[in-house]
């Protein structure tokens, strides 16, 4: 996907702030924070959203929890707690369609979201 902004990030294309990289997954610092930890973690192989998903990249989704939660730990967030959030399609604001998980903490959380 040449025109997906996450699709030039992983390829370099862009600077991010990295924060993890692997074969699979790349993580970096969203660029409008809503917390103090507020990390996007997103599959290198462009998926446009969860429903777009196919069922052969089901441990590709295991692997992008097993990072968040090391970069909680990393964080330094585990212990107090987070939130892992995935928007899927324009009515849950998902705005670049491009599979990705928010991992946020930091602060006490509001309920239900905020």
């Amino acid at each position: 996907m040449t025109e997906c902004i996450f699709c030039k990030i992983v390829a370099g294309e862009i600077p991010s702030h990295t924060v993890y990289s692997d074969e699979t997954v790349t993580a970096f610092r969203d660029i409008n924070p809503v917390a103090p930890t507020h990390i996007l973690i997103i599959p290198n192989k462009h998926i446009e959203a969860v429903s777009d998903l196919p069922e052969e990249d089901e441990q590709l989704m295991g692997h992008l929890f097993t990072v968040a939660q090391k970069l909680a730990e990393e964080e330094g967030i585990a212990e107090s707690g987070y939130r892992l959030i995935i928007n899927n399609g324009p009515d849950a604001n998902q705005v670049v369609f491009h599979l990705h998980l928010h991992l946020i903490g930091g602060r006490k959380m509001k309920y239900p979201m905020g």
